[in-house]
């Protein structure tokens, strides 16, 4: 009788030592998956609080930006948000980010700095103003930029599309950017909006809906948008991670096939546009509005449109840093370097439209799904492996009582 009470506890705690090891072995599985280099069933995009991004933010509203790419293997799609482009593009820089809604010169700047990365469509051009203290305006008015000689101006940081262009602005009517004025960079429009009003800056250069934003509370006036500066020039573009263009190029295509039919639902709808933005960022929708309706803001989507600026914002950023680049032998970069075009180029032939006037297909109906992609869904267990090992465990466990059952009866 002692002898089978023993071979009981023997096969209990054979059992459970069978279990333990089951879950550890279970769990280190899954932390191996969960450990792995990033998370390919997750897709993360970045954009700021601008209304030059709304697409961004009403496909996410919409649901569209799930939707379309859940084919693609594709389980979540994370935005995140950035108060700038220069932070945006250190985490793409990083790997943090897949795709980002962001100002042409940012990641411009952050290639020369070794980003891996290409812009394959474009968001908008112009859209962003000058604004200056109230007892500033008229002295404006009459000499132009010439009024701010001496002044402190608050904008965007160094390689943003901002500080470009009015470092650009600057030189060519023969100021200094680091001498005759002094430019302030600001961490995020919210502060340099609040240093408008504080008197810590005499003007300020932000994207919509800022510029309104700050006239509707006093703080400031409007006194010249970025389409008088640079007509036409490239403000926010669509930049995707090149390994993620080299190794999905039917999912950075369906990217940018969502992005579009935002882009035109904007278009369409400014007013649920305005909305959205507002109910994002927690902003009154009257001043939103107001700010679509005055900016010289133009939504596109097209990336050839920013070409030429876009070559242009490299040669300013180059000159900012010659001797920088220069020591660590880096090249002024061309448009090859810059953008990627061909998948647009594909999207819109897709569509069998020019690309200057696209008309998509509505946001709900995706295109047909394609017949092979390279999506690698998110890394699971080997499917039956705990099983198998339970019932070999209990093949030995019963096999042992059996062998105990002859030994006794011999």
């Amino acid at each position: 009788m002692w002898g089978w009470k023993m071979r009981i506890t023997s096969v209990i705690a054979a059992v459970a030592v069978v279990f333990v090891f089951v879950f550890f072995l279970s769990f280190s599985v899954v932390s191996a998956a969960a450990e792995d280099d990033g998370d390919p069933g997750v897709i993360v995009i970045g954009y700021q609080p601008s209304t030059h991004q709304v697409a961004a933010m009403v496909a996410a509203e919409k649901g569209w930006w799930l939707q379309d790419l859940r084919r693609f293997g594709v389980e979540d799609v994370k935005l995140n948000e950035f108060a700038t482009g220069p932070p945006e593009m250190d985490a793409m820089l990083i790997g943090d980010i897949d795709v980002a809604y962001v100002g042409t010169a940012p990641p411009i700047a952050a290639m020369y700095e070794g980003l891996d990365a290409k812009i394959v469509a474009g968001v908008q051009v112009q859209g962003s103003a000058i604004v200056v203290r109230r007892d500033l305006a008229d002295e404006y008015r009459e000499k132009g930029i010439a009024a701010l000689k001496g002044c402190k101006i608050g904008t965007y940081p160094a390689g943003s599309i901002q500080h470009t262009i009015l470092s650009k602005y600057l030189a060519d009517n023969g100021m200094d950017p680091e001498k005759d004025v002094q430019i302030i960079s600001q961490a995020s429009p919210s502060e340099a909006a609040s240093a408008i009003g504080s008197g810590s800056v005499d003007a300020v250069f932000l994207p919509s809906p800022w510029p309104a934003k700050i006239e509707s509370e006093g703080s400031g006036v409007i006194v010249e948008w970025s389409g008088d500066i640079w007509k036409n020039h490239a403000c926010c573009c669509l930049v995707v991670r090149g390994e993620l263009i080299r190794e999905n190029p039917e999912l950075v295509k369906q990217i940018i096939r969502t992005h579009i039919n935002a882009t035109e639902y904007v278009k369409k709808h400014p007013e649920e546009a305005a909305e959205i933005f507002a109910k994002w960022q927690h902003e009154n929708v009257s001043v939103i509005l107001r700010s679509l309706n005055i900016s010289d803001m133009q939504w596109i989507h097209d990336p050839h449109v920013l070409i030429d600026s876009g070559v242009e914002y490299a040669k300013v950023i180059y000159d900012l840093n010659r001797k920088r680049y220069e020591a660590r032998g880096i090249h002024l970069l061309q448009a090859d370097d810059i953008f990627d075009t061909s998948l647009y180029d594909e999207v819109i032939a897709e569509f069998n439209v020019t690309p200057a006037t696209p008309t998509t297909p509505a946001p709900t109906t995706a295109p047909a799904t394609p017949t092979t992609t390279t999506a690698t869904p998110t890394a699971t267990p080997v499917p039956g492996f705990e099983f198998w090992i339970v019932m070999i465990s209990f093949a030995a466990v019963i096999v042992y009582m059996r062998g105990g059952r002859r030994n006794e009866g011999a």
